[in-house]
């Protein structure tokens, strides 16, 4: 993956991990010191979004098309919460098919699969062997618009063809802001204390039609698709509130076949995710049911993850990301979460897990945009300090989560 085009000029984190580290501090592993040395280490450049504390750090990878590649609450020795493959970087190999970095959030293009395909070619069949990522979600290099301490604002043009045949001219924008303290609290209602450790930003992720022809249902249509990978543990749990009284399946669970229900529950508008890295499973909120919030918390660790996207005012279609032949390539999910785990050969890219969101898929007329807002808040702290948050933000019980598949 260390092509040229990864090698961008050295960005400000960068020397702010040389002041800070100084090349003679070690790190643990799994603390963001660690994961920023590794990084640098490996020539992966890289520049940080800091709080005026120092405690909360964002890191963004504008040649790995601006991804966040992982956070901390507190500075160089904090939990590290993005997922990073450390294998495959220090392999340095760029791989054709796709190049399974990490990272805790990235930006791609929908649908994944099905007849308006992004990751596939007609009339392929939808398998894995065929299944390609288009460059400019993969090894492509972003360009950086402004940044600051607190924002970094990136941009790319794109030219894609789906499986159907449609050519899709697309400039992407992307903005990722530091949220504060004081932002977090008022955009969740939620209080905060001095005692617990608090990293949050934001992502508007524009996509804007430069082609010379609208984009309709009838050729396809592109949606925004955000996928953040993170470290499993056997004591974490995903959890998803829904709403109990529309129409339709709760939650689409067959993407990798039927979860087990030792492994997936729903009861009182909360659905429940085991996430250990050991059992390869997706899941998927449908539109109808979807409120814009998904949830993970590690007990071990008292770890709560908050993820918050937009969702539109009135009801629109969503592209169907699954593979193969569909019964309504409108059908789509709104928030997704992945448990890693072996595949059939018993091999395993990680383990890590992902949650996801996606927008709409996005009729544009030539020159108009859509915008889809995504906000990832971590929170440490002790049980009794997140329980409250948790309430209110969810309408969860941390215990019930905790003890749901222990």
């Amino acid at each position: 993956m260390l092509t040229a085009t990864i090698k961008t000029p050295l960005l400000v984190g960068v020397a702010v991990l040389l002041m800070s580290c100084g090349g003679q501090k070690e790190f643990k592993m799994g603390s963001y010191g660690y994961d920023a040395k590794f990084l640098k280490d490996n020539g992966i450049q890289y520049t940080e979004l800091v709080s005026e504390d120092r405690n909360s750090k964002v890191m963004v990878i504008p040649a790995w098309q601006g991804r966040v590649m992982t956070t901390s609450a507190s500075g160089d020795e904090g939990d590290s919460y993005g997922w990073i493959n450390y294998r495959f970087i220090r392999e340095g190999k760029v791989n054709k098919q796709f190049n399974p970095v990490g990272g805790e959030e990235r930006l791609w293009l929908g649908p994944e699969g099905g007849p308006f395909s992004l990751y596939f070619k007609s009339p392929e069949n939808q398998v894995y062997e065929n299944w390609v990522v288009p460059t400019v979600f993969d090894t492509e290099s972003f360009n950086v618009r402004s940044q600051d301490k607190k924002h970094i604002h990136i941009e790319k043009e794109a030219h894609l063809t789906n499986a159907s045949g449609t050519v899709f001219d697309i400039n992407i924008d992307r903005t990722v802001t530091l949220m504060t303290f004081d932002e977090v609290t008022s955009d969740f209602g939620i209080t905060l204390s001095d005692e617990m450790k608090m990293v949050a930003y934001k992502t508007d992720n524009k996509i804007t039609n430069i082609g010379k022809n609208s984009w309709t249902e009838k050729s396809g249509l592109v949606s925004v698709w955000m996928l953040g990978m993170f470290n499993p543990t056997p004591t974490t749990t995903v959890f998803i509130p829904y709403k109990k009284d529309a129409q339709g399946p709760i939650v689409n669970d067959e993407y990798f076949g039927k979860i087990p229900a030792n492994r997936l529950t729903k009861e009182n508008g909360i659905i429940y995710f085991k996430i250990d890295g050991k059992y390869r499973s997706k899941l998927g909120l449908p539109t109808n049911r979807a409120m814009g919030l998904c949830g993970s918390y590690d007990s071990s660790k008292g770890v709560l993850t908050i993820l918050w996207c937009s969702l539109p005012k009135t009801p629109v279609s969503y592209v169907n990301g699954q593979w193969g032949s569909q019964k309504d390539p409108f059908a789509g999910d709104v928030i997704n979460s992945y448990n890693d785990g072996p595949i059939e050969d018993g091999s395993i890219m990680g383990p890590f897990y992902e949650i996801e969101t996606s927008s709409p898929g996005a009729e544009l007329a030539p020159g108009t945009s859509l915008v889809h807002t995504q906000k990832i808040v971590h929170i440490q702290g002790t049980e009794r300090q997140l329980s409250s948050i948790v309430k209110s933000v969810f309408n969860a019980d941390l215990k019930v989560i905790e003890s749901k598949f222990q």
